[in-house]
């Protein structure tokens, strides 16, 4: 059985050990995505139809961009040469293989919710209030979610090495399998970490948001649309997750090293 405990103790040397080569990849598929998407928001409330296309597009250019550098940072921490190339070469394996789960696993969870009226329900509380009939419709919403919720996060547990597997082992949809089969006895543990991470991370991203986005509106002052006051608290919620960003993939890669060693010694 793989401890969570080494493994994140391997994953914290990997990151202290190779900060220098991290820290270029995570500015550049993260921070910048991150600080110029938490500005995004603001500017569709007024956007026009050309507009409003034009900020989807980057914000798909951006999940890309992401997503090439949790690669990169994936095979830094199995110990690949030449991680950017790697991530380059592997990318649209990834594309296809997440695009894929995607309309697998969240699609149906989202036509769910539109068969549901949670989307519906939920613009009805906002602009009119919770009643007694809206308050039975969200109660039942809620058992669903109770269902479909735990479900998401088990399978999201089971799939935590795709992209270590595709990446270190050239894999595609062989991928999703291959994860499956190496964390076979470890989706509980694994769901504690996920939980604990995501926990970690939302009280970490909310705490800069409050302070900074406090801090930087009193000096100043409030105004308008895209405030001097709002880019920079962009700016530092952007490196809070630019942190968290980075650690997730090396976790995964650290994760599928220590699960495929397990099962090259033959260990249950």
């Amino acid at each position: 059985m793989v401890k969570m405990g080494t493994v994140w103790d391997r994953t914290a040397e990997f990151v202290t050990d190779n900060l220098s080569a991290i820290v270029p990849v995570a500015l550049l598929a993260f921070f910048v995505p991150f600080s110029i998407q938490g500005n995004l928001a603001t500017l569709r409330q007024n956007a026009g139809a050309d507009l409003a296309v034009t900020l989807e597009l980057v914000s798909l250019a951006f999940g890309v961009l992401v997503l090439w550098g949790s690669l990169a940072i994936v095979a830094m921490a199995l110990g690949l040469r030449d991680a950017r190339a790697v991530a380059t070469r592997r990318l649209p394996a990834a594309l296809l293989v997440w695009i894929a789960l995607f309309a697998a696993l969240v699609a149906p969870v989202l036509v769910l919710l539109l068969v549901t009226d949670t989307i519906a329900l939920a613009m009805e509380i906002a602009q009119n209030g919770l009643d007694f009939a809206a308050l039975g419709r969200a109660m039942a919403i809620v058992y669903v979610l109770l269902i479909v919720a735990p479900l998401l996060l088990w399978l999201g547990a089971r799939l935590i090495v795709v992209g270590p597997g595709i990446v270190a082992e050239q894999r595609l949809f062989s991928a999703i399998r291959r994860s499956f089969q190496l964390t076979r006895g470890h989706g509980l543990m694994i769901v504690g970490v996920i939980l604990l991470y995501g926990l970690v991370a939302f009280v970490a991203k909310l705490a800069a948001q409050t302070v900074f986005g406090s801090i930087f509106q009193l000096i100043s002052g409030p105004a308008s649309g895209v405030s001097l006051s709002q880019v920079l608290a962009s700016v530092m919620v952007a490196l809070v997750q630019t942190a968290f960003a980075v650690i997730a993939p090396a976790f995964t890669a650290k994760l599928f090293l220590a699960l495929t060693q397990r099962e090259a010694a033959g260990i249950p």
